[in-house]
């Protein structure tokens, strides 16, 4: 989505309504309107020790 478009969606959005939205980069703009803003980390993943991805977990 186009930043407009993004723009748009949260002005037209009920006041009762949630929206998560996930991603890298976030434009200032959308993290000084946001709720809440998280930045992940990684700290420890078992990709590392040669785990791929499992069902049910990942999946």
């Amino acid at each position: 989505m186009l930043d407009e478009d993004v723009k748009e969606l949260l002005k037209d959005l009920p006041e009762e309504q949630h929206l998560v939205i996930t991603g890298r980069s976030a434009p200032d703009w959308l993290i000084e309107q946001a709720d809440l803003v998280t930045e992940m980390t990684e700290v420890k993943h078992p990709y590392q020790q040669g785990i791929l991805a499992q069902k049910g977990i990942d999946w």
